[in-house]
């Protein structure tokens, strides 16, 4: 496929690695400019872009930044991405740490939801849950045993099973975790966030999810702090 990716952080990078190792043509950007991603373009054979480039005459789009930095992506970004696109949202909301209150996700909007509001796209929410050295160096065969399981939820189901079969590919068991508003299950707090569980675990932990967010993962009227001192 080809694949564009917003964001060359810890998962952007290490999905540039992994799917380019797969044979996909990969274009990565960053909001800093092509020229800071020449050294990952190197290493990987992917292409370093410009973000408007990432969304041009691609199959599918990896959105991978801080969620605070979504709505200063440049203004009608996705107006011209056709709909059979398949976007993907590896967005987490850390109000204490990072990103300050969003009052509608305080208020109970997934977190995808909001992102798929801000850019005017579908959006499918993956690889959220798991570390990034992980998402690098843990994907084994199907039909391992204990092989880690990655939910995927979004509300399009052909997008959906791009996606499922994208994670398989890289070494996961993908599990349909529903539609986009039942991506709240996969957040941040839940029991599968960073479980590394495989299939009975992701399942078991996205039945036993609550919407509930715990004061951990809620904002404050301090925050942001940091992911060191969280306000």
């Amino acid at each position: 496929m080809k694949i564009g990716i917003i964001g060359a952080g810890n998962i952007g990078a290490t999905l540039t690695r992994r799917l380019a190792a797969l044979g996909h043509d990969v274009r990565v950007a960053n909001s800093r400019g092509p020229e800071t991603l020449a050294g990952l373009a190197a290493e990987t054979g992917a292409h370093a872009v410009a973000v408007a480039e990432a969304v041009r005459n691609v199959d599918l789009i990896v959105v991978t930044i801080p969620l605070k930095n979504i709505p200063d992506l440049p203004s009608e970004l996705f107006a011209d991405v056709p709909d059979q696109v398949v976007v993907v949202d590896t967005c987490n909301y850390y109000p204490r740490q990072r990103d300050g209150r969003i009052e509608a996700i305080e208020a109970g909007l997934p977190e995808s939801r909001w992102v798929e509001q801000q850019i005017g796209h579908p959006v499918i929410k993956a690889f959220n849950n798991i570390y990034a050295k992980h998402l690098l160096e843990n994907g084994k065969p199907a039909g391992t045993a204990g092989r880690i399981a990655l939910p995927v939820a979004g509300d399009h189901a052909e997008a959906k099973s791009v996606v499922l079969r994208l994670v398989d590919e890289l070494g996961f068991d993908a599990i349909d975790a529903g539609g986009l508003d039942e991506s709240w299950r996969q957040q941040p707090g839940s029991p599968v966030y960073t479980k590394d569980f495989d299939a009975d675990g992701v399942r078991r932990g996205l039945s036993e999810a609550s919407p509930s967010r715990t004061p951990d993962w809620r904002g404050s009227a301090n925050s942001p702090g940091t992911f060191t001192a969280p306000a």
